[in-house]
């Protein structure tokens, strides 16, 4: 009866992954190509078009640090990074570097990037018209996304930032667990 119990749990467990690995998949796919356009150089955006800033930043463990781990990109050369605006998608593939971050903060609070790892930064800069635009972002390799409406101003440039809340241990969070959640922040205020 245990062993039934534990078997059912582990099914609603992988079929809620599987759902959200699926729409991950989905909203990869562009329905659209015409809401924004990724830009390198600096200056104005041209009439009827507002600057966006998107960022990411997370830290995952080092390939090969758990001993029965599946295929993960953990501490691989690149991780990708999803981004879906209005049906219009794009996949970035962005290169790691090992990162040797101290344990604790110099309060002596435990960092929940300390210790060995490898980093993952995404800065990305889009041009996309004024209004409401409601934005995917998902990180396929933690099977975690997070969508949200937003309205963008015209003449203002706007940082989109997505953070990462980590899996806890021992009743803290440490990236060696994985992604949780991430925490939203639009110039620099939480919006989910």
């Amino acid at each position: 009866m245990i062993n039934l119990i534990l078997a059912l749990i582990t099914g609603l467990i992988l079929i809620g992954c599987g759902a959200t690995a699926k729409e991950i998949r989905a909203k990869s796919l562009s329905e659209r190509t015409d809401v924004f356009r990724e830009v390198k150089e600096e200056g104005a955006p041209p009439n009827g078009f507002v600057d966006v800033v998107i960022k990411a930043s997370i830290k995952t463990h080092l390939e090969g640090y758990y001993l029965l781990e599946p295929d993960t990109r953990h501490g691989k050369p690149e991780y990708p990074f999803v981004l879906n605006i209005d049906g219009q998608a794009v996949t970035w593939e962005v290169a790691g570097q090992v990162e040797d971050s101290p344990k604790y903060d110099e309060k002596g609070r435990k960092n929940p990037e300390g210790g060995k790892g490898m980093r993952y930064n995404l800065i990305k800069k889009l041009q996309i018209k004024p209004g409401l635009h409601k934005i995917f972002f998902a990180l396929p390799g933690e099977n975690k996304s997070a969508e949200i409406t937003i309205t963008l101003n015209e003449r203002e440039l706007s940082v989109l930032e997505f953070k990462p809340i980590y899996y806890r241990y021992d009743g803290r969070p440490t990236f060696e667990k994985g992604v949780s959640r991430f925490e939203v922040f639009l110039n620099e205020r939480l919006i989910q």
